[in-house]
């Protein structure tokens, strides 16, 4: 990176918490129950990344009829998994600390709904690195890949799209941060991934490599 950022934002589900697993299972679940049958790899290029409301259109235009309160009713399934447990992901408590030392601000921005990230990062001791700054595309009506939720959460930091960071794992959040003109490196733990880097996305395999990266050592 050219220079270190004023504002590092975050993904939640896969970058903070690893959280989508749970939620792709509970997914492919539910969707049984209404006769559609996905595969793991099916459902994780369905949702992750995704809206629940593009996840939603995708399965009707499947064919599969779904209550009209169906993204609520796996909403509450996800959550009442989540409760039984979700794991942070390695290296990121080590990374708030470090850049709450080093007076760097950040973050999280997420599709998710702010209850979920209550959920995820408030059983993990994270909720208190954020206090206030958690949000959510719920909150404004906008989804990943759209720029909107990236500069919002700019804005209320005054912070040009230039001088922020982002921290993804999906090709929606990548391609959000390419939209709203800001830098972004591509958690990619099993390897260099092509998909993200062509958004322009710098792929890196832990969370340790994040100093170097952007020269906070």
């Amino acid at each position: 990176m050219s220079k270190t950022p004023e504002l590092i934002i975050f993904d939640c589900d896969g970058v903070l918490v690893d959280s989508e697993i749970i939620f792709v299972e509970v997914l492919r679940e539910d969707l049984r129950t209404h006769g559609l049958n996905l595969d793991q790899t099916e459902s994780m290029a369905l949702f992750v990344g995704g809206s629940m409301e593009s996840v939603e259109a995708a399965v009707i235009d499947r064919g599969i009829k779904l209550p009209t309160n169906w993204i609520e009713q796996v909403y509450s399934k996800v959550d009442a998994c989540l409760r039984q447990g979700v794991d942070v992901v390695p290296g990121i408590p080590e990374l708030l600390s470090l850049l709450t030392r080093k007076k760097i601000a950040f973050c999280v921005a997420s599709n998710g709904p702010v209850h979920k990230m209550h959920n995820t990062l408030g059983q993990n001791d994270l909720l208190n690195y954020f206090d206030e700054a958690l949000f959510s595309a719920y909150e404004i009506n906008s989804w990943k890949p759209e720029p909107a939720l990236f500069l919002h959460a700019a804005k209320q930091f005054s912070v040009q799209p230039g001088d922020c960071l982002v921290i993804e794992d999906s090709l929606n959040g990548t391609l959000a941060a390419k939209n709203a003109g800001m830098p972004c490196l591509a958690y990619t733990p099993e390897g260099a991934n092509s998909t993200l880097s062509e958004t322009g996305a710098i792929c890196f395999k832990a969370m340790s490599d994040i100093p170097a990266l952007v020269g906070i050592e």
